[in-house]
């Protein structure tokens, strides 16, 4: 699947490159260029070929889009200048971080792993998993039963080490989609760098870093805001300083989850004020870029034409089964269907869906992503 636009000019969409060039065919590249066989994570993208080494680290910033590191090459000159010659990829959908980081750890695209979303029903209830703080009733391992890539790589003899934040280790998202790393708890940066350095010594190794604090500046505070700004130069800085820290046998490669876009009160839809938008909607999940709605017995039609009538050219509204047509997961296990909205509510520009009541604390984000537009979708894909 391409780049191809889907949507007006004015906000045009980002169709997944699922097995080309995405996030979740990052750790298959890498593979292939650790000398792993095709078989054990499958075959290598069409589009994503990198460089043979002894061993690699991938470092994930959170919420660097490839357009903000565009706009902002002036606050990131070590990053910038990867750019050039480096086509971007794109993140799966939605543009969320639960979703890709499971679409990373597994090389799986969101149809197959499962986390199709921030929040998405809990099939056969009322409930919502939100993926990130998770639900001690949910089994990671049941909600996404696949041997992660993570695994399927230290099962071939690559040393795999996940670098993390200690409070992640066993956190549910981190078993779902990156069991069979070992991990490294690591708060600050100079434990982060130091534990990269010493796993990815362990060849062929393939080493993971994560970095949380660009997206939550982001959501805080706005990627037009001086905080995100002066953010984005001390994560250049890391990513300089991780380079000049390895040795030239061992290759960095630099991804990223998402982009992100800032939203503002004009361009708020709150659910709770319009009944219209509640009618025929048994639990609205997702998040305020990308909502999942699970309507009603018999509402679907009812729910979508509402949707669409109220929100316009502010949001693509569609059916289960015109997002499949699309592709957007990528192929759909049949357990994961009924996790998928029966409408999904993508917003286009800068508009943003939320409900007060249900969801109060992003009423208090700025940046927001989960999209598929140019801004949230395409991704850096740096190697140096």
């Amino acid at each position: 699947m391409s780049h191809a636009a889907t949507g007006d000019a004015d906000t045009p969409f980002v169709a997944p490159a699922y097995h080309e060039r995405s996030l979740g065919d990052v750790v298959p590249a890498v593979a292939h260029a650790l000398g792993v066989p095709d078989d054990v994570v499958g075959p290598p993208p069409s589009r994503l070929v990198l460089p043979d080494a002894a061993s690699y680290v991938i470092f994930l910033i959170d919420g660097l889009g490839s357009e903000l590191l565009r706009r902002y090459a002036h606050a990131a000159p070590f990053l910038a200048d990867l750019v050039h010659g480096q086509e971007a990829g794109t993140a799966g959908v939605p543009s969320t971080t639960a979703t890709s980081l499971t679409s990373l750890g597994t090389g799986l695209t969101p149809g197959v792993h499962g986390l199709v979303g921030f929040t998405s029903r809990v099939p056969g209830t009322d409930r919502l998993l939100n993926a990130l703080m998770w639900d001690k009733d949910v089994d990671p391992v049941e909600w996404q039963p696949h041997a992660t890539a993570f695994s399927r790589m230290a099962a071939a003899g690559v040393a795999m080490t996940a670098v993390n934040k200690r409070a992640f280790e066993r956190s549910g998202l981190t078993i779902a989609g990156q069991r069979g790393a070992d991990f490294v708890g690591a708060d600050l940066i100079g434990e982060r760098i130091a534990a990269v350095l010493a796993a990815s010594a362990r060849g062929p190794a393939l080493t993971y870093m994560y970095d949380a604090d660009l997206d939550a500046t982001g959501h805080r505070y706005g990627v037009a805001s001086t905080q995100w700004l002066q953010q984005l130069a001390m994560i250049d800085a890391e990513a300089e300083q991780v380079r000049e820290a390895l040795p030239s046998s061992t290759r960095l490669l630099i991804v990223a989850d998402h982009g992100m876009v800032d939203s503002p009160p004009e361009s708020r839809i709150d659910v709770d004020d319009h009944p219209d938008l509640r009618s025929g909607v048994a639990l609205l999940g997702g998040e305020a870029r990308f909502r999942h709605l699970y309507c009603q017995r018999g509402a679907v039609d009812d729910v979508a034409a509402a949707w669409r009538g109220h929100l316009g050219e502010r949001a693509e509204v569609l059916t289960r089964d015109e997002v499949l047509a699309r592709g957007w997961f990528g192929t759909v296990d049949a357990g994961v269907l009924p996790r998928i909205g029966d409408v999904v509510v993508a917003c286009r520009g800068d508009a943003a869906i939320l409900s007060s009541e249900q969801f109060p604390y992003e009423t208090q984000l700025v940046g927001l992503h989960g999209s598929l537009t140019t801004a949230e979708m395409l991704i850096p894909i740096l190697v140096s």
